[in-house]
């Protein structure tokens, strides 16, 4: 098939990406506002780490619940909801922070940012279920490996739009920005994409629906090796090396802070429309896979591993070790893009796409959750963080493994 021929990816989708785009800058618009709410609010670092972590907790228990909600009520109704959801609560955030100080304001921040995790998986476990419905055969694979880089892309953009912001008019106006994002969004959505058809299933009864999708998306064996492959992306995600914090200690100026830690993000995101480009054109997944496995592997040994503590430790030199970042970050973009691809096509029925990638979310959510205090633990044991790169290279490794498996029963899946 030609350049001319090959079927073009739909302006809806772009409005999807945007859906999605949106949650994620929800997502990550805390980092930057942690030194303001502390100034402002006189909050602590426990309550800072609890305002950072409700999102991810939700994401672990709530994901697989809001993947099924998500296909009882329709993917276009789910994905307005959670950018109404966020709308709204990032609107009242900001009237938080404008209006008060002190303990009452960060319990109403605590309250409002677990909504806000509620809004963010209704908002983006509908995606890949809608991309698939709006998009035409062969170009399928470019729009799940865009859709792949939502997170990335939101990220980047607060972390490097943020700080500035904030500094500008403080962080309830960071807050306001972002509603009016969701807004946008949500508008853009409805106009764009056609409404959701009824299906049979939200006619009947609803607990038996819920309990047979459950069934058929969490006893899928090719499902269950992307859960294993989604957990493993926990303990290898690389965002807390090349995070500002650890810039900062790294002796990094503040100027240039946000602009290697945003493009270490966007590395990510080349991996993600990579790898979806590669798909198109006729890659096997399992070999993208092991392509996306091997670059972290390679780039997290190189950039994270050194011999030996203090000044006298022996590693690359820092302009090396921030490459390797870069291409820890890619690999890790190719990984999400493919598994996105082969929840879409292994979903047990048109029904259950948002439950699998609920699925997905949850296992990739629950790896996060898991990671820090491992990690941490191996620092422990072997006194410092010289050894944390072995952690890396071991999910590396079994990730590759796993994909292979993959490899052996794709033609089988494919065909059922």
């Amino acid at each position: 098939m030609s350049q001319a021929e090959r079927p073009r990816v739909p302006v809806a989708v772009f409005a999807v990406l945007l859906g999605g785009v949106s949650g994620a800058l929800h997502l990550g618009k805390l980092p930057p506002a942690v030194p303001a709410l502390q100034a402002s609010l006189g909050i602590g670092l426990v309550e800072a780490g609890f305002l950072l972590s409700l999102v991810q907790v939700a994401s672990m228990t709530l994901g697989l619940i809001a993947g099924l909600a998500a296909d009882t009520i329709g993917l276009r109704r789910s994905m307005l909801t959670g950018l109404v959801v966020l709308t709204v609560a990032s609107l009242l955030g900001g009237l938080v922070g404008s209006g008060g100080s002190g303990a009452h304001a960060v319990q109403w921040l605590l309250v409002l940012r677990a909504v806000e995790g509620v809004g963010f998986l209704l908002t983006v476990m509908p995606g890949p279920g809608l991309i698939r419905a709006l998009t035409p055969p062969g170009a399928d694979k470019a729009a799940l490996g865009l859709w792949g880089a939502y997170m990335p892309l939101g990220v980047a953009f607060a972390l490097l739009v943020g700080p500035a912001l904030i500094a500008w008019g403080g962080w309830p106006d960071w807050w306001w920005a972002l509603s009016v994002v969701s807004a946008v969004a949500a508008l853009w959505l409805r106009l764009a994409v056609p409404a959701d058809r009824l299906r049979p299933a939200a006619t009947g009864n609803a607990a038996g629906a819920w309990s047979s999708r459950l069934r058929a998306t969490v006893g899928a064996r090719a499902l269950a090796d992307r859960a294993d492959l989604c957990r493993l992306l926990g303990p290898m995600d690389g965002r807390d090396r090349f995070s500002p914090c650890h810039l900062r200690r790294r002796g990094v100026p503040a100027g240039w802070n946000a602009v290697l830690t945003a493009l270490a993000a966007a590395m990510n995101i080349v991996g993600n429309i990579a790898g979806g480009r590669w798909l198109q054109r006729g890659v096997a997944p399992e070999r993208l896979l092991q392509w996306g496995f091997l670059t972290m592997a390679l780039g997290g040994v190189a950039a994270f591993a050194q011999a030996g503590q203090g000044a006298e430790a022996l590693s690359l030199p820092p302009v090396l070790r921030y490459v390797a970042v870069c291409a820890f970050s890619l690999g890790g973009g190719m990984v999400p893009a493919t598994l996105f691809l082969l929840g879409v096509r292994f979903a047990p029925g048109p029904t259950t796409v948002s439950t699998t990638v609920g699925l997905m979310q949850q296992a990739s959510s629950l790896g996060q959750f898991l990671a820090p205090p491992a990690v941490a633990w191996v620092a422990h044991r072997v006194g410092g963080w010289h050894w944390t790169w072995t952690a890396t290279l071991a999910c590396s490794l079994v990730g590759m493994a796993i994909a292979r498996r993959l490899g052996r029963i794709r033609p089988a899946a494919e065909m059922a």
